[in-house]
């Protein structure tokens, strides 16, 4: 999947990876140092939450269950680190 990003010529191409090499390549990280596999959850959000994430995702450049992935991780262990 190629990225286009939009500029005052129109679309253009964006100098962001494509992500279906970013995706393979990280399976190979993962595969090598033995990372398992994620598993698929579900969460139900507000609507107008999940336009809020979306256009923060764009904005970093990134797939919203992405940016959505980074705050769970980042909230549990600033938890741990508080209980600790």
């Amino acid at each position: 999947m190629k990225r286009f990003v939009k500029s005052e010529k129109g679309y253009e191409k964006s100098f962001d990876a494509d992500w279906k090499a970013v995706k393979k390549g990280l399976k190979k990280v993962r595969a090598e140092v033995g990372e398992p596999k994620k598993v698929p959850t579900s969460v139900a959000l507000d609507p107008r939450f999940i336009s809020e994430l979306k256009k923060e995702a764009k904005a970093r450049g990134i797939p919203y269950q992405v940016l959505m992935r980074m705050f769970i991780i980042e909230g549990f262990q600033r938890l741990k680190k508080q209980t600790a």
